[in-house]
């Protein structure tokens, strides 16, 4: 027997009227949306719905900015449901595809938030986004409605090109970039994170978050599309929305209206784009944008990556763009991956070992780790050192500032002109004493600036006259894709390569893709050259290399 509604609104009715007609164009999480959330919550007894303000809000935004679609006002309406005068719904999360109108939708009713009509003083808000042009560009939203209307708007605000503020309630509407170091202490009413696909880490966003809590009414909007930063905090924003959307227990006070594709083989119906663009049936010219988009990737791969992710929210991994999927990456971290349980090594003493190491560049990054295997399961761990000398250092994507946290413990910075070869010698040294070592290898770059640092300590050089040798240079680094590559699939596929709880493993075999040349020769290649590094991933396609030679000894005794 369906629940009494306690709550009556005539836009949500409306939203969800349509939905009971056209159930086709909403994907899957905007359906556990309304039967596992907005249906419950109309139906409960202790929610006052602020219906009076709510009608002035349409009325403001709708005289001031532009008319409303549907779902917009459907979704304006949560905004105004409180629980003793607490929203019921703190944070609101807008996933949708890019050019649905995210800030047409959001910067009117923060506009109205900092008035008299809402009534709450001091109601401060702030824009946050990791660019200060994008933080700009939600500003200007609001701000050329102040400037075209500047002969009614001056009565009742203050403005200039970072700020407006209402002179009857002293609220503050600013944007900000997420330069987290200057901005504690802020009494936020409401916090707007814009493309919180972009942020690497949640340090900035913490810090903005903290500023909530001294002004009543306290909120967090997220709009966003989604991206190409995997592991980030909009990956875990949207597991723990799933879990939210499955099971309807929702004390963490989210409102998730995501808008996504629900499959791969939906994207070429464009009768089923609306799933991830809810604007597109008041829009015509996103429709013309997003078949223009459509029809290039089809011509151009190079472009569907972008594609699937900004215009269809589905992240999709071109094939020849990374190794494996991402999630294959997690399926190597985590034994459990739900519930980020990490994948171990059973230690056994003097168990074979082969190292490997990738050292590129003095001024870049150097990494050395160790392989074995288990059965059929081949296990790695790393070490990476990283130069903070090197132009691009704080321009590379990877969260540093995480450095000796949980999945962030195999790698050091050094502040220093260059990386000091004897670091990556040591680590190798290091793993003598626990590991019968079978070999050292690695590439011919800087190999023989390596090879005199472990000379120096008594570990010999293979060669045609010395097969015992420890180190072995690998000498056409471009035909190591093909020996390692179709065995680097299967172990990832079947599951059986543990790389443990590192997030700059993750990260670098995320940044590598494997190409084939025209002569049909494979080779591994950075997805970015500058800002996304794979040298952990390198290290361990040398050791990859030599896996023949992990075999357990084994006495045999004739009879």
């Amino acid at each position: 027997m369906m629940a009494m509604k306690m709550i009556c609104c005539k836009e949500i009715d409306d939203y969800l009227e349509y939905y009971h007609k056209a159930p086709n164009v909403f994907n899957n999480e905007r359906k556990l949306l309304i039967e596992n959330i907005v249906i419950p919550t109309l139906s409960r007894d202790d929610i006052f719905f602020d219906e009076s303000t709510y009608r002035k809000c349409i009325k403001f935004v709708e005289r001031w900015y532009y008319p409303l679609f549907p779902y917009q006002k459907f979704l304006y309406a949560f905004v105004f449901m409180y629980k003793d005068d607490v929203p019921v719904f703190r944070t609101f999360i807008i996933l949708e595809g890019r050019g649905n109108g995210k800030d047409g939708f959001i910067v009117p009713l923060l506009h109205f938030l900092t008035t008299q009509y809402y009534g709450v003083e001091n109601y401060n808000i702030d824009i946050v986004a990791t660019s200060e042009g994008q933080a700009n560009d939600t500003f200007d939203v609001a701000y050329s409605v102040l400037d075209k209307n500047e002969n009614i708007m001056k009565k009742y605000f203050y403005w200039n090109k970072e700020y407006f503020v209402n002179k009857i309630t002293r609220s503050r509407f600013r944007f900000n970039t997420s330069n987290a170091a200057t901005k504690d202490g802020k009494k936020s009413g409401l916090v707007l994170f814009n493309e919180y696909h972009a942020y690497l880490t949640d340090k900035n966003i913490k810090v903005y978050q903290g500023g909530l809590g001294k002004v009543k009414h306290g909120r967090i909007f997220i709009i966003t599309s989604n991206g190409d930063v995997r592991g980030g905090p909009l990956d875990e924003l949207l597991d723990s929305c799933t879990k939210i959307l499955q099971t309807g227990d929702n004390k963490l006070r989210y409102f998730p209206f995501l808008c996504k594709m629900d499959d791969l083989t939906e994207v070429d119906n464009p009768e089923l784009w609306e799933k991830a663009n809810p604007s597109l049936p008041y829009l015509p010219e996103l429709y013309d944008a997003i078949m223009i988009d459509y029809l290039e990737q089809k011509e151009r791969p190079s472009k569907r990556s972008e594609f699937l992710s900004k215009r269809m929210n589905i992240p999709q991994e071109r094939d020849d763009l990374v190794v494996t999927s991402w999630e294959n990456i997690l399926k190597a971290s985590y034994s459990d991956v739900k519930n980020k349980v990490p994948r171990l090594i059973v230690r056994k003493e003097k168990q074979p070992a082969i190292i490997g190491i990738d050292f590129a560049s003095l001024r870049d990054f150097a990494s050395v780790g160790i392989l074995t295997k288990d059965g059929n399961e081949f296990c790695w761990r790393q070490k990476t050192v990283i130069c903070s000398s090197n132009k691009f250092f704080k321009d590379i994507k990877f969260p540093f500032e995480n450095a000796g946290q949980k999945g962030f413990e195999d790698f050091v910075i050094v502040d220093t002109p260059s990386i000091d070869e004897k670091i990556i010698v040591n680590w190798a040294l290091s793993y003598f004493n626990d590991y019968d070592i079978k070999k050292i290898i690695l590439d011919n770059y800087r190999y023989q600036l390596i090879k005199k640092t472990f000379e120096e300590s008594n570990v010999s050089v293979e060669t045609k006259e010395n097969k015992d040798g420890l180190i072995r240079m690998i000498r056409y680094p471009a035909s190591i894709a093909a020996i390692v590559a179709p065995k680097l699939e299967v172990l990832f596929e079947r599951g059986q390569l543990n790389i443990g709880d590192s997030a700059i493993m993750r990260w670098s075999i995320n940044n590598t893709c494997l190409r084939t040349k025209k002569d049909g020769n494979m080779y591994f290649e950075k997805v970015e050259e500058k800002l996304r590094k794979n040298d952990p991933f390198m290290a361990m396609i040398c050791a990859l290399s030599g896996e023949e030679l992990l075999v357990e000894n084994i006495e045999y005794v004739y009879v």
